[in-house]
């Protein structure tokens, strides 16, 4: 199992980050959720990972297994994580977002349930992901980043 984790969030730009997204891999396909079609929000309508804005003192970690957990149901841990890095906010200049990439197995399909939050929710694969004109184009960069980098 790969298990090439980038450094974690410490002191000095725990307080510099904006949110958390995940690639979400269960079995060998993607958690993808499709965006509420609302004008107040970024990327209305368009195809995303589980994962969003910081709350609190949150650290990464803690925001995306937060997100996670509302938004489709799944409990996530550190040990769940394969891949995280961050990148720079391009909703927020000056910021950083970070980046997970996560796997469970193909059971934990039976367990999602969406949230609150998102139009609905389907299983897809990386490579459909990334050929798809109404996905959230910075999302797709970084899929494609961890991919080309593995």
């Amino acid at each position: 199992m790969e298990r090439k984790l980038e450094p974690a969030a410490t002191s000095h730009n725990r307080a510099a980050f904006d949110g958390a997204k995940v690639a979400l891999f269960v079995g060998e396909r993607l958690v993808i959720m499709r965006r509420d079609d609302r004008p107040d929000i970024d990327y209305p309508g368009l195809l995303d990972f589980p994962g969003g804005g910081r709350e609190g003192d949150e650290t990464p970690l803690e925001t995306v297994v937060r997100e996670t957990r509302e938004e489709v149901g799944l409990r996530l841990t550190e040990a769940d994580m394969v891949w995280r890095r961050d990148f720079v906010s391009v909703s927020a200049p000056g910021w950083t977002v970070w980046f997970y990439v996560a796997r469970l197995s193909a059971s934990a399909e039976a367990d999602i349930v969406l949230g609150d939050e998102g139009q609905g929710w389907e299983l897809m694969t990386p490579h459909s992901f990334l050929s798809r004109s109404d996905a959230v184009p910075s999302l797709q960069h970084r899929l494609a980043v961890w991919l080309n980098g593995r």
